[in-house]
C-alpha cells in the first residue's frame, strides 16, 4: 500500500493502542471498579458453544465475593477494564482492574499483594515465579480454566499443584512488510528475488544492509516514503524488553540446547556462548535503522509507528502487534495483506528454525483471598473464556491466540503472524522455546543488561560489559532468587 493521502498527525486512538510488548508504552496503572452482588461460574462440560451459552445463564448463586485483577500486559488494559464493566452489570459481581507500567510489574505486584485487598488475579510467568509466590497460588487443578486448556502442558505445576494457567499463548519473530518486500525483489541486483529466499541470518543480513542502502531508489520506484530497513530499536522502558526478553532469548535457547537444560526451568549458571551472535543481530538492528544509536534510550522513537507507516521494512515484536498495526482506528498504512513474519534468523540452526513460540502469560489466583473472592475469581476467568464478550475481546481486541477449546468458529484467531508460526511448524520447523522465562529477577537482570547494551550502542562502553551483564548478572539474580525463597 503507496502513501497517497495520509495525515501528518496520528490519531488519538493510534497513540492509546501503541504496544511495547507483551508490555506497551499505552497505559500506567489504572484501575476501575463496579457494586458487588451475585456471580456464579458456567459448568465446564459443555463444548464451546454450549458453554459459552450456559456461561450467559448459570449466575443465579448468590455471593459476595470480589474480583481484583493486576494486569500483565499494559496494551490490554481498555479491553480489560471494559470487560470488568459488562461482568459487574450483568451480574453484579465487583471486579477491579489494575494494571502495572512495562517493566513495573514486579514491583507493582510485591506492594500490591502486601495489602489488605490483594489481588485475586496474579501473573506468573515461569517456574521460578511459581516456586516465588507458592503460598498465593490457589490449586488450579479442579478449576474450569485449567479443564478448558487444550494443552495442559501451558499451566505451571509447582508443589504438587497447578499454580497457574496460560492465558494467551504467543509467537514472536521479524514482522515484515511483505508487498514492499516483494517490490524491492523485483529490482535489479536485489539480493533475493524472492522474500521466500530469506530463511538464514546471512541472507536477512545481506537483504537488510541492501535495502537500507538504496531507501531513495526504492522510494522513487515504488512511490514510498521508507527510512529504514529496520525500525528503531528503542531501548527506553517501553521498548527495551524486545531485546533484554526476547533477543536475548536466542542464546539462552540455543546454550541451553547445548547443554540439555530445559529451557522452561533454566540453569543458575550459563555461558553466553552465542552472546557474539545476538551482538551481530543487534547490531544489524542499529546499523540498518536511521535512528541515532545515542538517542536509543530516550523514549522518542516509536518501532510500531514506524512500521505501520510504512517508513521500516522490519520490526522485531510478537503476534500481539497484529491487532493494533490493522487496526483502522490507528491511522496506520498497512492492511492484513501487507503483514508477515519471518524466524530471528541467528546464525546457528537457522535451516530449522521458526518462530519463537510460548508465553510468559500465567493466571494465578490469590489463594490467601477470603473463599469468596476465590469463587467469585474462577467464576469471573471462566465467564472471561466462555462468554461471547469475553472470547472477542481476547482474539479481536486484544489480538491473542487463547489456548482453549471454547476458542473455535468465530473466534479461532485470525491473527497472520499466529498463522505464520502453524505454518513454520507445519513445514517440519523447530518453534523456539522462551528460555528467557527462567530469567531470575526479570526486572532487575534486564535492566542491568539493557544499561550495558546502551552504552555499546552508544559508544561509551563495550559489548564486555554486555557479556558481564548478561552471564555474571544472570548468575547474581538466580542467587538473590534462591535466597528470597527460603
Amino acid at each position: 500500500m503507496n502513501k497517497k493521502l495520509v495525515s501528518v498527525t496520528l490519531s488519538a486512538a493510534m497513540i492509546s493502542a501503541l504496544l511495547a510488548g507483551c508490555g506497551s508504552t499505552a497505559t500506567g496503572d489504572t484501575a476501575t471498579a463496579a457494586s458487588s452482588a451475585p456471580a456464579a461460574a458456567a459448568t465446564s462440560e459443555a463444548a464451546a458453544e454450549a458453554t459459552s451459552e450456559a456461561a450467559a445463564t448459570s449466575e443465579a448463586a448468590t455471593g459476595t465475593g470480589k474480583v481484583y485483577l493486576l494486569n500483565f500486559k499494559p496494551e490490554t488494559d481498555g479491553a480489560w477494564q471494559t470487560l470488568a464493566q459488562t461482568y459487574t452489570e450483568q451480574t453484579g459481581t465487583e471486579v477491579t482492574v489494575l494494571t502495572a507500567a512495562d517493566g513495573q510489574y514486579s514491583t507493582v505486584m510485591q506492594s500490591e499483594m502486601a495489602k489488605t485487598d490483594a489481588p485475586t488475579i496474579f501473573n506468573i510467568g515461569n517456574a521460578t515465579a511459581a516456586q516465588t509466590w507458592d503460598d498465593y497460588t490457589y490449586d488450579l487443578k479442579d478449576s474450569d480454566i485449567y479443564n478448558h486448556l487444550t494443552d495442559k502442558s501451558l499451566a505451571i505445576e509447582n508443589n504438587g499443584k497447578v499454580a497457574a494457567v496460560a492465558n494467551c499463548y504467543e509467537c514472536y519473530g521479524i514482522i515484515y512488510n511483505k508487498t514492499i518486500l516483494d517490490d524491492y525483489c523485483t529490482m535489479d541486483k536485489a539480493v533475493v528475488t524472492s522474500a521466500d529466499q530469506i530463511t538464514d541470518l546471512d541472507t536477512l543480513e545481506a537483504v537488510a544492509d541492501d535495502i537500507n542502502s538504496r531507501i531513495d531508489e526504492i522510494n522513487e520506484k515504488f512511490d514510498l516514503e521508507l527510512t529504514e530497513a529496520f525500525a528503531s530499536a528503542g531501548l527506553d522502558d517501553g521498548s527495551s524488553w524486545r531485546f533484554s526478553g526476547h533477543l536475548a532469548n536466542m542464546p539462552l535457547y540455543y546454550e541451553f540446547l547445548d547443554d540439555g537444560v530445559d529451557p522452561v526451568s533454566g540453569e543458575a549458571t550459563i555461558k553466553g556462548t552465542y552472546l557474539d551472535n545476538f551482538k551481530r543481530v543487534w547490531d544489524m538492528y542499529v546499523r540498518d535503522s536511521a535512528a541515532d544509536p545515542k538517542t536509543l534510550n530516550s523514549g522518542a522513537l516509536n518501532a510500531e509507528s514506524e512500521l505501520g507507516m510504512e517508513q521500516a521494512v522490519f520490526y522485531q515484536n510478537g503476534d500481539w502487534e497484529f491487532s493494533a498495526l490493522t487496526n483502522p482506528d490507528n491511522g496506520y498504512l498497512v492492511t492484513a495483506d501487507d503483514l508477515d513474519m519471518m524466524p530471528i534468523y541467528f546464525g546457528v540452526d537457522d535451516a530449522n528454525e521458526g518462530l519463537c513460540v510460548g508465553t510468559e502469560n500465567h493466571w494465578a489466583v490469590n489463594a490467601k483471598a477470603p473463599q469468596e473472592d476465590i469463587d467469585a475469581t474462577l467464576a469471573f476467568l471462566n465467564w472471561v473464556i466462555t462468554s461471547d464478550e469475553g472470547r472477542e475481546a481476547i482474539t479481536t481486541e486484544m489480538g491473542l491466540s487463547a489456548p482453549f477449546d471454547t476458542f473455535t468458529g468465530d473466534y479461532a484467531s485470525t491473527n497472520n503472524f499466529a498463522a505464520s508460526a502453524s505454518k513454520l511448524m507445519a513445514d517440519g520447523k523447530t518453534s523456539v522455546a522462551w528460555a528467557f522465562n527462567a530469567t531470575p529477577n526479570v526486572d532487575d537482570w534486564r535492566a542491568d543488561v539493557v544499561s550495558a547494551l546502551t552504552a555499546y550502542t552508544d559508544g561509551s562502553g563495550d559489548f564486555d560489559a554486555v557479556k558481564t551483564a548478561f552471564v555474571d548478572g544472570w548468575d547474581k539474580q538466580w542467587k538473590l532468587a534462591a535466597e528470597a525463597a527460603e
